[in-house]
C-alpha cells in the first residue's frame, strides 16, 4: 500500500500521535455529492506546462507543471459527473480593474501591483479563465469569489441546498490556500468532504502535503482520484435537477449591425 503523500514531511513523533490520537478516521462518502473544482484557471495554471520557476516569472500565482500534471485527474472526474448527472461547480476569481476590491490580497504580495490590466500586460488570456481543459458545461455553475473560500460573499451554500447536496467532492488549487478555505467552510456547514489527491496541487510542496494531511485528519477523506471515480460509477443517473443550460445570446441587433 502507497504512503501518503504526507508521510515523508511527518517525524517520528508526529506519526505516532496521529496513529494514537484518533483522527484520519475514514468518515465515507455522503449520498447527494457535487464536484467543485476551485480556482482552476490560468492564473494558477499559467497558460503552458513548464515549470514553476519559469510560469511565475509570468504569471506570479501560478503552480507551474503540478497544475498540468492535475487536469487530466480534474477532467476525468468533470466526464464521470456529466454523465452520471452530478453537479459540477467552478470558483474563480473576479476583480475590478483597478483592484480596489482586492482589499487584504494587496498586502502579502510584492508582486500583487502586476494584477492591474492597465499597468502589466502578460498574456491574452484572462487570468480567471477557468482552463478550456475542464471548461464548464451548460448544466454546470460557476461561483465567482474575491477571497479564499468558494462561500465567503457568494451563493454556493444556497446552490447547494438547492440542489439538495450532502457531500462534496474537492479538487482544484491552491491546496493550502483555497481549497483549504473552502474545505473548512464545507465542514462548518455539516457537508462530508472528500479531496481527490490528484487533482489538488499548490505552489510549495510540502504546503501541498502537509494539508492534505492536516484535512484528512480532522476536515475530509483525502482519496485516489480512482477511488472516487468508483464511487460516482456507484450512484444511479438522473438525481439532480440541474440547471438546464442555455446557448449564449445573439448580439444586440444595434450592436450586431455597428459591428460591435
Amino acid at each position: 500500500m502507497t504512503e501518503p503523500i504526507w508521510n515523508q514531511f511527518l517525524t517520528e513523533r508526529d506519526k505516532t500521535v496521529f496513529a494514537t490520537s484518533g483522527y484520519g478516521a475514514r468518515q465515507g462518502f455522503g449520498k447527494r455529492p457535487a464536484l467543485l473544482i476551485i480556482d482552476v484557471n490560468y492564473a494558477f495554471c499559467g497558460d503552458k506546462p513548464e515549470p514553476i520557476l519559469e510560469s511565475i516569472k509570468k504569471w506570479r500565482n501560478s503552480c507551474g507543471e503540478d497544475a498540468w500534471t492535475a487536469l487530466p485527474y480534474i477532467r476525468a472526474l468533470v466526464d464521470k459527473a456529466h454523465e452520471k448527472g452530478l453537479p459540477v461547480i467552478y470558483t474563480t476569481g473576479v476583480r475590478r480593474g483597478d483592484l480596489w476590491d482586492s482589499g487584504s490580497w494587496a498586502w502579502k504580495n510584492n508582486r500583487s501591483a502586476e494584477d492591474v490590466s492597465n499597468k502589466t500586460v502578460i498574456s491574452n488570456f484572462d487570468g480567471n479563465e477557468i482552463m478550456p481543459q475542464i471548461a464548464p458545461g451548460p448544466q454546470d455553475i460557476v461561483v465567482y469569489k474575491q477571497k479564499p473560500s468558494g462561500f465567503f460573499g457568494t451563493n454556493l451554500a444556497s446552490y447547494l441546498t438547492l440542489l439538495g447536496c450532502d457531500s462534496l467532492i474537492v479538487t482544484g488549487t491552491t491546496t493550502s490556500g483555497c481549497v483549504r478555505a473552502s474545505v473548512l467552510d464545507a465542514f462548518s456547514l455539516n457537508y462530508r468532504i472528500t479531496l481527490a489527491e490528484e487533482g489538488c496541487f499548490d505552489r510549495a510542496q510540502a504546503s501541498h502535503a502537509i494539508n492534505l494531511c492536516d484535512m484528512n485528519a480532522k476536515y475530509a477523506d483525502v482519496l485516489k482520484t480512482a477511488e472516487v471515480l468508483a464511487f460516482f460509477d456507484t450512484l444511479p443517473k438522473g438525481m439532480f435537477d440541474l440547471p438546464k443550460g442555455v446557448a449564449a445570446p445573439e448580439p444586440h441587433p444595434l450592436r450586431k449591425a455597428a459591428g460591435y
